[in-house]
């Protein structure tokens, strides 16, 4: 059975791939993520993947607060500031990158990120930017999340069919549907007939 970090793994290395084919002038279209080019979204996923070092190198919270759908909850770091600091480091990282540059630097940060989770204890914790605690096994649902969304959106933007994996699909489908079954619970959706009763999402 694969693990979360299989997953994380799996994904970034059909990311890379996808990434390294791209022709130039992909690199600057828009995506939805306004008002983010492809290139700026590559500068972002850095960013993100990056953090995971140092999180498991600091130190052990007693108990974790936060789950993977809780991370994303609606509060200042979602806020207007956030985004702003979010949408400057991302651009200003990718500024004077050529595409080759920024696909290598995303291919680093993920085999770092990688190789210092492998190994980890079940059950270890680690702490966030935001001052979560966090199971590190949720935290690395969080960057599925990153790398399997924002590759569908630099996908979309270059006009290439997703490269997302099947692996990292279920992953998600899971981590949204956690309390029924995600293929009834997508039925009911598709069709108009709504959420299960008592369906959240974090």
């Amino acid at each position: 059975m694969l693990t979360v970090l299989d997953v994380v793994r799996g994904e970034a290395d059909a990311l890379v791939r996808a990434l390294a084919d791209l022709p130039a002038d992909a690199w600057e279209r828009p995506t939805r993520c306004t008002p983010w080019l492809v290139r700026d979204v590559v500068g972002h996923l850095v960013t993100t993947v990056s953090r995971l070092p140092g999180m498991v190198a600091g130190e052990t919270p007693s108990r974790a607060d936060t789950t993977a759908a809780g991370y994303y909850r609606a509060d200042e770091r979602f806020g207007p500031d956030s985004d702003a600091e979010r949408v400057e480091s991302a651009r200003g990282r990718a500024a004077s990158a050529s595409p080759g540059a920024l696909t290598e630097e995303l291919a680093g940060a993920c085999r770092e990120a990688i190789e210092g989770c492998a190994g980890q204890p079940a059950g270890r914790i680690v702490r966030t930017r935001h001052g979560d605690a966090m199971l590190l096994t949720d935290f690395l649902t969080t960057r599925v999340v990153e790398l399997a969304l924002h590759g569908l959106d630099i996908a979309d933007a270059a006009g290439r069919p997703p490269w997302i994996t099947a692996a990292a699909t279920d992953h998600l489908v899971r981590l949204l549907f956690p309390d029924t079954s995600p293929k009834l619970a997508l039925l009911r959706l598709a069709s108009g007939r709504g959420a299960a009763p008592g369906l959240t999402f974090g």
